[in-house]
C-alpha cells in the first residue's frame, strides 16, 4: 500500500484541513497579540516621554519666570528682590487671563457645533425646488417715490 495523496480518505483529508486551519488561526492570533503588544509598547514609550517633555518645560518656565522676576528688579533698580516678584506675579496673571477670556469667546463661539450655514442653505435650496421660481426668488420690491429703470422723471 502506497502512502501518497490518494490513499488517504476523505476524513483524514477533512481532519488534516481542520487541524491545518485551526492551526493558521492560533498563529494569526498570535500575530495579532505580538503586533497589538508592540504597538502599545511603543504608545506607552511616547507617552511616558511626552508627560516627562510637559514636566520639564513646566520647570523651565519656573525658572525663566525666577529670571524675569531677578531682571524686573534690576531693571528697576530695587534694592528688595520682592518688587520683582510681584510684578512677575501681575504679569502672569495678565497672561493667563487674557488666555482664560479668548479660550472662553472661542469656545463660546464654536458651540454647539451645528453647520448654521449649511443648514440655512438647504431650506433655500428646498424651498428653491419645493415652489416655483418666481415664488422662491420674488423680484425686488422698489420703494414708494424710486424711478424704475424705464421711467424718467
Amino acid at each position: 500500500m502506497s502512502t501518497n495523496g490518494a490513499d488517504k480518505s476523505l476524513g483524514d483529508v477533512v481532519t488534516e484541513v481542520t487541524e491545518k486551519a485551526s492551526l493558521l488561526v492560533r498563529e494569526e492570533i498570535e500575530l495579532a497579540k505580538a503586533e497589538v503588544t508592540e504597538k502599545v509598547t511603543k504608545l506607552g514609550k511616547g507617552a511616558g516621554a511626552l508627560a516627562a517633555a510637559g514636566v520639564l518645560a513646566v520647570f523651565a518656565l519656573i525658572f525663566l519666570l525666577h529670571a524675569l522676576a531677578w531682571f524686573i528688579n534690576d531693571a528697576f533698580n530695587w534694592t528688595t528682590v520682592w518688587p520683582g516678584y510681584l510684578a512677575t506675579f501681575f504679569i502672569v496673571i495678565a497672561v493667563g487671563a487674557l488666555a482664560g477670556f479668548l479660550g472662553y469667546r472661542w469656545l463660546k463661539g464654536g458651540s454647539p457645533p451645528t453647520p448654521d450655514l449649511a443648514i440655512e442653505e438647504a431650506k433655500r435650496t428646498r424651498a428653491m425646488l419645493d415652489e416655483p421660481t418666481a415664488q422662491a426668488y420674488p423680484p425686488p420690491t422698489i420703494p414708494p417715490g424710486q424711478l424704475t429703470p424705464g421711467e424718467h422723471s
